[in-house]
């Protein structure tokens, strides 16, 4: 077995022509698996089945390996049976109809409206610096798009008369409405500040560094962990925080799925399924809390 996998290594190389990490993950993979037919002592790929493979996945399960682990050794396992199969070594693939498991989608963090509102209140708007920051923070919660989506926004995206931006992720292009508190804020932003900073006036961007070009998500990053620990919230927020609780505040306050989704710009109504689960989280740990017989 030990030779074929030689081959094998050998076929990826050079007729896949993979990068020497992959051929490394592809090389750690089928080792393993190897090591644990020998020790139940099968000495020949032909000699293996579909229980032999659902057996070592539950293996790798018990030995405490993370689903992605499982999923990636199943992908190897795969392309090792797909290529005996092609070189007439076996008869059949035996991981043909075999699913990966599925990893266990983590709940988001999100804020409370406490915290939002602590978070929103932080820029100094006594300075240009502050009203841009107030503005993109606001804009962020009211319409939950993404960071890339908001540091890609022209000029000609805002339409403040209408109260609504253009979003545009690659191809897709959505619209969505701006509530009247992210509406003042980039109001005076956009009327008072943005063609301070700006030093060319042909930039297109919505919102500009110091510099007068195009802010970057690494420049955003800092501004949100900058008024996160102004804020002392004692928790992890990311760029994407903000996004995930005006998912999950819309959901709390009678917003359906479809709309949400919507706006949010998911392709499958499953990715935003994730923030019903964390409303009914949210509703139990009220009730455990509040209930007196909980």
């Amino acid at each position: 077995m030990n030779m074929l996998l030689n081959d094998f290594i050998h076929y990826l190389t050079h007729e896949k022509e993979l990068s020497k990490n992959t051929l490394e993950s592809y090389k750690r993979d089928i080792s393993q698996y190897i090591e644990f037919l020998q020790d139940k002592s099968v000495i020949s790929f032909k000699d293996t089945n579909k229980t032999t493979i659902i057996t070592y996945l539950l293996h790798l399960q018990k030995m405490g390996k993370a689903t992605a682990t499982i999923s990636r050794s199943l992908a190897s396992i795969r392309s090792l049976y797909q290529f005996l199969l092609n070189e007439k070594m076996i008869e059949k693939d035996p991981t043909l109809n075999l699913e990966s498991p599925k990893s266990e989608k983590k709940l988001p963090s999100v804020l409370s409206l406490k915290e939002v509102e602590l978070l929103l209140a932080q820029p100094d708007e006594k300075s240009e610096k502050g009203v841009r920051d107030k503005a993109m923070l606001e804009l962020l919660y009211a319409t939950g798009i993404r960071v890339t989506e908001l540091v890609s926004l022209d000029h000609n995206h805002l339409n403040l008369d209408m109260g609504y931006i253009k979003c545009c992720n690659g191809a897709k292009e959505r619209i969505i409405p701006i509530g009247s508190m992210a509406r003042d804020a980039i109001g005076k932003y956009v009327t008072q500040c943005r063609q301070n900073l700006v030093r060319d006036q042909e930039e297109k961007s919505l919102f500009v560094n110091y510099h007068g070009s195009r802010l970057t998500r690494q420049g955003f990053w800092k501004i949100i962990k900058m008024y996160t620990q102004k804020a002392k919230i004692n928790k992890k927020i990311t760029p994407h925080t903000l996004r995930h609780s005006f998912a999950i505040h819309l959901i709390q306050n009678g917003a359906d799925l479809r709309s949400v989704q919507e706006m949010l710009g998911h392709s499958d109504i499953s990715t935003t399924q994730i923030y019903t689960q964390l409303s009914k989280n949210k509703i139990k740990e009220v009730y455990n809390k509040a209930h007196p017989r909980a």
